[in-house]
């Protein structure tokens, strides 16, 4: 048979929507490092430059689940185009603002303006493959497109600092953003364009229509999930059963990140190699791009719920053995990169359980509420790890990702809980109904 991966972008229209959105979503990890990058060269303040970047990234957390429920309630572009213009509009005037020494207050509003008008591309790419693959008889493809998914954002989340900071350092230090505004009004466009791939506005069904037993649902995940849940008076996906405690557990598992990368490079500046804190920090990344293609590859059988335990197993050990390396840079060098063969597997998993959970009506919100989740938890890992390396330093530092993914584990019990119960309780409501 041919590659999972030559039948996904066999289908008409993928490979151009899958292009635009890798491009478009290269922003989101330029913003912050920018901010931090143009207010310390042209301002010469760190913490100015630190709390800026943090204001950006909250007021991104709170808006990306809005945008998303604009984008399933009234379609991608429709939502899409004004959102696109207000995005590029605020990269381009804060830019300018930093360039002409505004004063730090005008700048702290642009700054939230920034965070304020970007959205998850990586959900509507995937609402758009969840579009695609609807009619496929083999259920594993959209386990291929979503894991492909989560090795681009390995590479915009590599690439984009990159360019961030050649273009702060080479060009002059407010470049980054537009190039971010280049990038994303090029890509958003191009993937705006694309009618025919773009999915249909979903209807919300007042009644579930499932006709599986009780014993059925609750012995599998792979019901659809229109078939399972009601959408009456809910209006957001965190209230389908499972969603919140997911998402809980996603800000846990994400301050791994940030614990990780600051530690790191703690430790690098300790060790008089602060230059190769990208090398190192670029390890995990590649790990995981390696995961993702190996992963998507893969005919998956079981509960997702299941999965996502043995992987998140998986990368606590990957963190304890760092941990136990040392400050030998060579040896985690080599344990990131077999760890992080886990960690896009990890991602994948996690938007196919929102996806098997929340209707179509809510899918774009509930893949976006992830998206939130990954900033708020690297911004809470980053603040926890601080304290922890001024008392302690970088090695004891390196030993806190692996209690954030230990600490995880008890919430995807939770959550896998929740979801039974409440698919269990869907059921029993429906065939009572039925009778």
């Amino acid at each position: 048979m041919a590659s999972p991966y030559a039948r996904i972008f066999s289908l008409p229209g993928t490979p151009a929507f899958a292009i635009a959105g890798t491009v478009a979503r290269l922003p989101m990890s330029m913003s912050s490092l920018g901010i931090v990058l143009a207010v310390n060269a042209l301002y010469g303040n760190w913490t100015v430059a630190g709390s800026m970047s943090a204001v950006c990234v909250l007021a991104m957390a709170a808006a990306t689940p809005v945008y998303a429920r604009l984008f399933d309630r009234h379609g991608q572009s429709r939502v899409g185009w004004p959102a696109l213009a207000a995005q590029v509009t605020m990269l381009v005037a804060f830019a300018l603002a930093a360039a002409l020494h505004a004063p730090l207050g005008l700048l702290y509003v642009l700054a939230a303006g920034i965070g304020a008008t970007q959205f998850a591309f990586g959900a509507l790419v995937r609402t758009r493959w969840s579009w695609a693959l609807r009619n496929s008889d083999d259920s594993s493809l959209l386990n291929t497109a979503y894991a492909f998914e989560s090795a681009v954002d390995e590479v915009a989340f590599i690439l984009g600092p990159i360019l961030a900071a050649w273009a702060a350092t080479s060009i002059h230090p407010v470049a980054q953003f537009i190039l971010a505004a280049i990038a994303v009004g090029g890509g958003g466009a191009a993937f705006f364009l694309q009618k025919r791939t773009e999915p249909p506005v979903a209807v919300l069904t007042p009644v579930a229509t499932s006709t599986n037993t009780k014993a059925d649902a609750v012995k599998t995940d792979a019901v659809q999930p229109s078939a399972r849940f009601s959408t009456a008076n809910k209006r957001s996906a965190l209230q389908f059963p499972g969603i919140a405690a997911l998402m809980v557990m996603w800000v846990v598992f994400n301050a791994c990140f940030s614990m990780f990368d600051v530690s790191m490079t703690d430790l690098t500046k300790e060790l008089g190699k602060a230059g190769m804190v990208g090398v190192q920090l670029a390890m995990f990344a590649v790990g995981s791009c390696i995961g993702a293609l190996i992963f998507g590859s893969m005919h998956l059988h079981g509960s997702h719920w299941k999965r996502l335990a043995i992987l998140m197993v998986y990368l606590t050990a990957g963190f304890f053995f760092i941990h136990l390396a040392g400050d030998n840079l060579v040896l985690i060098g080599i344990i990131e990169v077999i760890t992080g063969l886990g960690v896009a597997p990890i991602y994948a998993t996690g938007n196919l359980i929102v996806k098997q959970t929340v209707p179509a009506a809510f899918l774009t919100e509930g893949l976006s509420w992830l998206s939130t989740s990954v900033n708020i938890g690297q911004s809470i890992g980053s603040s926890i790890v601080g304290v922890v390396l001024d008392a302690h330093g970088p090695v004891a530092g390196l030993a806190m990702p692996m209690f954030a993914t230990a600490l995880s584990l008890p919430f995807i019990g939770i959550a896998a809980w929740s979801a039974k119960r409440g698919m269990s309780g869907q059921v029993t409501s429906d065939v009572s109904a039925a009778h």
